[in-house]
């Protein structure tokens, strides 16, 4: 691998060897010898193409709240719910707290990464300098992502429909597959940030 840039160190997130920084070139990626674990991998127009997936995203999940999710009939009744619907099956009583764990996991915790990412990514862009506050803005991004569980919830009702398939007709609504496209999305999105070029882009452009 070719190297244009050298300076200062980087240090692998996972096992925490210490490299002397080298800066590849756009479409090469800088691997942990280690662990293998990617470390630095710069992609040419990356950030716009970010904030394009992460704009996906929020129509995605908005549009999937209110949407029919499942519809399921038996023996001449018939019932659908929505995104919505689940956040609120437990919303009275004493399972509210759970209700509102359940809301946050799946829509506001994703909504708030796609949100953070625009006021990151959005200034630079543009061609401006970084938003107030911008760098504080993605390590909130970066704490956030083992709390958005949207992929897991979507997972999570597959696993449950292939048991109630068995009792019932299940019929998938459109919000089902706006979910699925969203896990895909937010898959896309996390493999083409390079979080190495992020932080360097917001400290050059401060």
């Amino acid at each position: 691998m070719s190297h244009s840039q050298q300076s200062g160190y980087i240090v692998c997130p996972h096992c925490d060897a210490l490299y002397v920084q080298h800066t590849p070139e756009f479409g090469e990626r800088a691997v942990c010898t280690r662990c293998r674990t990617v470390l630095i991998a710069p992609r040419r127009n990356a950030f716009i193409r970010i904030l394009a997936l992460s704009v996906t995203n929020l129509i995605l999940v908005i549009a999937a709240l209110f949407l029919p999710f499942l519809q399921i009939s038996r023996a001449g009744f018939h019932n659908e719910t929505s995104v919505m619907d689940a956040v609120l099956a437990f919303s009275d009583g004493p399972l509210f707290v759970l209700s509102l764990a359940v809301g946050a996991l799946i829509v506001l915790v994703p909504m708030m990464r796609m949100i953070l990412t625009l006021y990151v990514l959005g200034p630079m862009v543009a061609g401006r300098a970084p938003a107030r506050g911008a760098a504080k803005a993605f390590r909130l991004f970066e704490a956030l992502k083992p709390w958005s569980m949207a992929e897991i919830f979507v997972l999570g009702c597959g696993v449950a429909l292939v048991k109630v398939a068995a009792l019932a007709q299940v019929h998938l609504g459109s919000a089902f597959w706006m979910m699925g496209v969203l896990v895909i999305v937010v898959l896309l999105q996390d493999n083409m940030m390079c979080r190495w070029s992020v932080w360097n882009a917001l400290e050059k452009r401060s």
